[in-house]
């Protein structure tokens, strides 16, 4: 144990510089006024108080839960069949069409989106080929649309590779007992698959909603400044306002959410595994 506890301390001392002490300081700027110090400092809610009474601030955050709802549904309805055709395949073909889901995420997540500036901008390839079909005229760059395109790309490998990490670990014989006693293939994907492929499905929602609700180059790229969600926001406070304070407030809010979300999601893992929880 003695050995283990030594082994732990570098990563113990990295945490607490790299997580906790961080996540302190934010706090801690989070309930102070404007321009105090550590050494000395008032005490103040006026920051949680200014975003919680302020309708706009509300409409942003409920507008940032829509948008990754969004984005987990669409990443969800694409990626479990994705990953049920890469579970099905041969091996060699697995490993091949692996690949060729996690060869976009070799490339900086930044550049990935401003490629589909090119792609949606007036005069790109997409408006190319809605004007071939009579189309010329909509808009396709900043909107939410696009944002909500932008997201989805860069977010569906994700709940691709969760999803298909399960379906591949699932017992196969149980698929050959189910045809056996009668099932058909709706039965057995609906009694089988689907429970099976479930904490790969959860681990999947997880790994994208919770990056999509705080994203902030993808709205302000794809969405030209015009689609403000709670990650801009954030990010206006430290950088063009000055309102650390208040950006800090907003970061700790945030992070509730997202760690209800957590809880939420594994009480359902829970349940999901009858109930025991390791």
């Amino acid at each position: 144990m003695k050995r283990f506890s030594q082994l732990a301390l570098p990563y113990i001392v990295w945490a607490a510089l790299m997580l906790v002490l961080p996540m302190a300081l934010i706090a801690f700027y989070s309930i102070t006024q404007q321009g105090n110090s550590i050494i000395s400092f008032t005490l103040t809610l006026e920051h949680y108080a200014k975003f919680f009474t302020d309708p706009d601030f509300l409409l942003i955050l409920w507008r940032s839960l829509v948008i990754a709802f969004k984005t987990t549904v669409i990443c969800l309805l694409l990626g479990y069949p994705a990953a049920y055709f890469i579970s099905r395949c041969g091996e060699r073909n697995q490993n091949l069409l692996v690949l060729c889901v996690t060869i976009p995420m070799w490339i900086n997540m930044l550049v990935r989106t401003y490629a589909w500036i090119g792609l949606l901008s007036e005069g790109g390839l997409f408006q190319h080929i809605l004007s071939f079909f009579g189309l010329g005229d909509v808009e396709l760059l900043y909107t939410e649309g696009a944002v909500l395109l932008g997201m989805v790309y860069n977010f569906l490998p994700f709940m691709i590779l969760q999803i298909n990490t399960s379906l591949c670990k699932m017992d196969h014989s149980l698929l050959e007992a189910g045809a056996d006693l009668g099932a058909n293939p709706v039965q057995i994907f609906r009694r089988i698959t689907l429970p099976l492929s479930l904490p790969g499905v959860i681990n999947g929602i997880t790994l994208v909603f919770l990056p999509a609700v705080s994203s902030f180059f993808i709205p302000k790229l794809l969405g030209g400044g015009q689609y403000f969600l709670i990650g801009n926001l954030i990010e206006n406070q430290f950088i063009t306002v000055g309102e650390w304070n208040f950006g800090s407030a907003i970061s700790m809010i945030m992070a509730v959410v997202m760690m209800l979300l957590m809880v939420v999601v594994r009480k359902v893992e829970i349940r999901n595994q009858g109930g025991k929880e390791e």
